[in-house]
């Protein structure tokens, strides 16, 4: 039944949304991806669990920031249709890490062209552009740091070398979103938000973002849906949740921890041989349980 569940998870929360066409991870054979099969982001995307709490935690992060904020709670699908704006996000994040190469620029770049229709100002009258280098590094970063604390946490502790390496490995593929200083290792990444903390600020929209993250039908246990929004803000930084008044009733309750790392360590076991990360292997010549082995 947890088998089930995980594969549930990732087609429901990485499916190509309606509009978007659909790429074949498996095809064509050798075709190298924008990350090699042995990096540390191979293994960390592969986890289900990794990718829906850092995902959301990601979010926070973003909304805290008032000019992406802005951006996407007036440009996205977020509050009519949430599921189609995880999906599309879930959907480019696997063809950029797994898909081919020139599958993953062809969406990279169709990315770029749609944000630069994005701009505007907000409620406070701060003018914003979707594909300014600053806003850019920022979501880029609060990406990679929600997938990679969420898997340190819930899957498999990493060394600070490995956690390091996977902010290097990112290095090629953000500068292809326009994310030219996106951090580049962990330190990095404390000096990014010690930098961004001034702007940041508290917002209802962040209040009801989770609220539609709990209730929205992304996973087939709704008590599972709410652990998971549990486990986005405690992994959310201790700073940012006192920013952003998110207290400790928020955050993982006894118990909680345990069971996502039982379904965390799951995903590293269980190979789902239909999901982009099995697909990409199999394309490059390499078993379906390359990663989970």
């Amino acid at each position: 039944m947890m088998r089930r569940n995980l594969d549930r998870l990732l087609r429901d929360t990485i499916a190509p949304p309606p509009g978007v066409p659909a790429v074949d991870f498996a095809t064509p054979a050798g075709a190298p991806a924008l990350f090699a099969p042995d990096s540390v982001t191979w293994q960390v995307m592969k986890n289900p669990v990794a990718l829906l709490v850092g995902g959301i935690a990601a979010v926070i992060l973003e909304l805290a920031e008032p000019r992406v904020r802005t951006g996407v709670w007036e440009h996205t699908a977020f509050r009519g249709d949430p599921l189609r704006r995880i999906r599309r996000t879930g959907y480019a994040t696997m063809v950029t890490i797994y898909g081919p190469e020139d599958a993953a620029k062809e969406l990279v770049t169709r990315v770029v062209r749609m944000h630069d229709r994005v701009e505007g100002a907000t409620p406070a009258g701060l003018p914003y552009r979707a594909n300014d280098v600053e806003l850019l590094n920022w979501v880029q970063a609060t990406a990679a740091f929600g997938f990679l604390e969420a898997y340190h946490r819930f899957a498999r502790p990493l060394s600070v070398s490995e956690r390091d390496l996977f902010y290097a490995e990112g290095a090629g593929p953000t500068s292809l979103y326009g994310a030219t200083g996106a951090p580049r290792s962990l330190a990095e990444m404390d000096l990014l938000f010690a930098m961004m903390a001034p702007k940041l600020e508290r917002s209802e929209i962040v209040f009801e973002f989770l609220d539609i993250m709990r209730t929205a039908r992304v996973l087939p246990v709704p008590f599972m849906q709410k652990l998971v929004v549990r486990a986005a803000v405690e992994i959310t930084p201790e700073w940012a949740r006192e920013i952003l008044g998110l207290g400790p009733e928020h955050g993982l309750k006894t118990g909680g921890a345990t069971m996502l790392r039982t379904l965390g360590a799951l995903g590293e076991r269980v190979a789902l041989d239909t999901a982009p990360p099995a697909q990409a292997c199999k394309r490059l010549g390499l078993p379906t349980n390359y990663l989970y082995r």
